[in-house]
């Protein structure tokens, strides 16, 4: 394997340092900071500012919920460039605790950026129809649903939110944030066990909305809905009062994808634009 380019150091003797990390949301309170409450970032930077006597601030791909897990998570850093960033994840091995770990530790260029620089972003979702619910071993990422789930009509209802489209039924709306977003893969898989695994990917996405997409096609693939039915809600200026959201410890965010770092910046630049349809 070839060596990675060197990535010198800014006038301010910096380098950005890219992080892949992952961890069980169990008992976290969501990635952001939050007084009183245990959270990843909070863990993250704490310990990071222990292990190399100084402040540091992470920026993220993607602020999951309180629940939510990540296997495939990606945050930056800027630090001085006399730090080992090769034998960061072994320091930090030996500081966090059990359920968060930074795998991989690299200098990358300036311009990444772990939020704006992202292509798109990749979650699953795991649930299980199973009459004795879900395996012991996995019940911490498995949703038990009580009821059969028809595969043929999750499916079908899923293929009809496809697009670049105003998910706003489906979203927590946040203050001057779009919910015009570029839904890029929504289908799903029965293995071998029963469990039923959702694939979705977008370029972004808005405040709860994987969970909604979910919650809404449960109630499809149980029967109580229409195939139909999750597509004739992006009609809505509003969030949806119809749709519940799905429990947060099916989901995990597995992948998140970057371009060529010489399209970096530009990259950003299309993401920081408010987006309207059309």
């Amino acid at each position: 394997m070839a060596d990675e380019p060197v990535v010198p150091a800014g006038d301010d003797g910096l380098v950005r340092v890219r992080l892949d990390l992952a961890y069980d949301g169990t008992d976290f309170s969501g990635w952001a900071r939050q007084p009183g409450r245990r959270t990843v970032c909070g863990v993250l930077e704490d310990t990071l500012s222990m292990v190399l006597r100084e402040d540091v601030k992470l920026t993220v791909a993607g602020r999951t919920d309180a629940g939510v897990h990540a296997t495939g998570q990606v945050a930056h850093v800027d630090l001085p460039s006399t730090v080992d960033v090769d034998g960061l994840p072994k320091r930090l091995s030996r500081a966090l605790p059990a359920d968060v770990r930074v795998f991989r530790t690299r200098i990358v260029p300036p311009e990444f950026d772990a939020r704006f620089s992202a292509m798109r972003r990749h979650y699953e979702y795991r649930v299980t129809d199973a009459v004795a619910g879900a395996h012991p071993l996995r019940r911490l990422d498995t949703l038990s649903w009580p009821r059969p789930l028809d595969l043929d009509a999750l499916t079908e209802a899923s293929a009809l939110l496809l697009g670049e489209r105003d998910f706003c039924a489906f979203c927590r709306r946040r203050e001057g944030a779009t919910t015009i977003r570029e839904l890029q893969r929504l289908d799903w898989t029965r293995a071998e066990d029963g469990v039923l695994t959702a694939f979705v990917s977008a370029d972004a996405f808005c405040h709860s909305m994987v969970r909604s997409l979910v919650g809404a096609l449960l109630a499809v693939g149980e029967g109580r809905k229409p195939p139909a039915w999750p597509a004739s809600l992006l009609t809505s200026t509003e969030r949806s009062s119809q749709v519940t959201v799905a429990p947060p410890h099916g989901l995990a965010l597995v992948r998140v994808d970057y371009p060529p770092d010489a399209d970096l910046a530009a990259r950003s630049a299309i993401t920081r634009n408010v987006r309207v349809l059309g």
